[in-house]
């Protein structure tokens, strides 16, 4: 389960009723919603919420470093609220789910030193792809 609640109040970010619901919206484990799916779903907890109020947060939290934003493939971006449990993520290549997953293995480690060409590395994406059960079974 994300902790997201728990460190944007150890922040101290103001947790207004907008932001609070949207915080709330993206909480759990395995959660990579479009900023159309958050909005929907921010809307049934709160009817008066506009789409720039959660793109806005979004940004937000994004900037603080609180939520990653995923793009995986040329659909609409996804936000990941578990931006500090290292994962890599499987997607669906038919539907576009993705999971948290947690392979064993560094892969910033396995990078040899002579394929940084120079570089100074600081981090990794892994994306691995697939057919859900669900759409496997369609």
């Amino acid at each position: 389960m994300s902790d997201l609640l728990e460190r944007l109040r150890g922040r101290g970010w103001r947790m207004t009723a907008q932001r609070r619901v949207v915080a709330e919206v993206l909480d759990g484990d395995h959660v990579h919603l479009t900023a159309d799916e958050v909005h929907a779903r921010a809307v049934a907890k709160l009817p008066e919420i506009s789409r720039a109020t959660v793109y806005n947060t979004l940004g937000e939290l994004v900037s603080l470093g609180e939520v990653l934003e995923v793009a995986t493939d040329k659909r609409a971006k996804r936000y990941d609220p578990n931006a500090h449990s290292p994962h890599h993520h499987l997607v669906c290549a038919q539907c576009g789910a993705i999971k948290d997953v947690h392979p064993g293995g560094n892969p910033l480690a396995d990078l040899p030193d002579s394929e940084r060409f120079g570089f100074t590395v600081s981090g990794v994406e892994v994306t691995y792809r697939g057919v859900c059960p669900n759409c496997a079974t369609a």
